[in-house]
């Protein structure tokens, strides 16, 4: 009688993200060009990737965000794919200080006990708060009532700042006339990656914009700026009237000002530098 005992066969060594995604690529007979006019990639960033360098991407989110539209044009399982460049770009970069990005498309790192544990957390803070708010009439009666010194200062400042906005002089366009009122962007492209800003560094808004959804840059936002790959796919308005593009081509830009003075003093500025007809 013959003892088989095999070995076990060593597990196989995955090919990178930037292989697999080729070699599937050229499997199904597409270009790289077909694959940019499908997926709306820019044909530098599908060359990038499939040599492997995702680390040379804008960052993370534009990382995870390709590699989900670029599988799923596939056919290919996106979360697999996205969580291999997860490892990826960990292996690459080791020093790196991890933390939790605001906005990661299609990243499959979730740890649904932890947010259970902090919701849980906020519930009982809550139900303590509010404990002490109502029960404490029962036991101090007599007690004084808060004061509202507090809220008498914070609707002053309110009214402040309406007066000062309304008594702010309205900046002038190209033609002469006077613009003021809201500053809003309007993705004309799908998977439109952009980040607002305050001059402090705080986050307004940051996602990935679909075709013409839109943002309104908040009125009371101090000197508000613009990260974005992709500042031609973006039409700017200034209370309903229109302003020229932050760019022509796709290309990063990154702390730009997009106040109304600030968008109205470019497009002055490039009026004044074109030659009259």
């Amino acid at each position: 009688m013959v003892d088989e005992n095999p070995e076990a066969e060593p597990e196989l060594q995955l090919a990178n993200v930037g292989e697999r995604l080729r070699t599937e690529r050229e499997k199904q007979g597409l270009t790289l060009q077909d694959v940019a006019k499908e997926s709306r990639i820019p044909l530098r960033h599908l060359q990038t990737m499939e040599a492997d360098k995702f680390a040379d991407l804008p960052g993370r989110t534009y990382a995870f965000g390709f590699t989900r539209s670029y599988a799923k044009l596939l056919g290919l399982d996106q979360d697999e794919f996205v969580e291999q460049v997860h490892s990826e770009l960990d292996a690459q970069e080791p020093d790196k200080p991890t933390r939790p990005a605001n906005f990661e498309p299609g990243d499959p790192a979730r740890v649904p006990s932890a947010r259970l544990g902090w919701l849980a957390v906020v519930v009982v803070i809550a139900l303590l708060i509010a404990g002490f708010v109502f029960l404490k009439p029962i036991y101090a009666p007599s007690g004084e009532l808060p004061s509202l010194t507090e809220q008498e200062q914070a609707q002053q400042a309110a009214e402040q700042r309406a007066t000062a906005s309304a008594e702010r002089p309205a900046t002038q366009t190209r033609d002469g006339s006077a613009a003021q009122g809201p500053v809003v962007f309007t993705a004309m492209e799908d998977q439109v990656w952009v980040k607002f800003y305050d001059g402090d560094g705080q986050q307004l808004m940051q996602k990935i914009m679909s075709k013409g959804e839109s943002y309104t840059v908040p009125a009371d936002a101090e000197d508000p700026q613009i990260w974005t790959g992709r500042p031609d796919a973006l039409s700017i308005t200034i209370g309903g009237k229109n302003v020229p593009r932050l760019a022509d081509d796709d290309m990063v830009i990154r702390d730009m000002k997009i106040s109304a003075a600030a968008l109205l003093a470019r497009d002055n500025a490039d009026n004044s530098a074109s030659p009259s007809q």
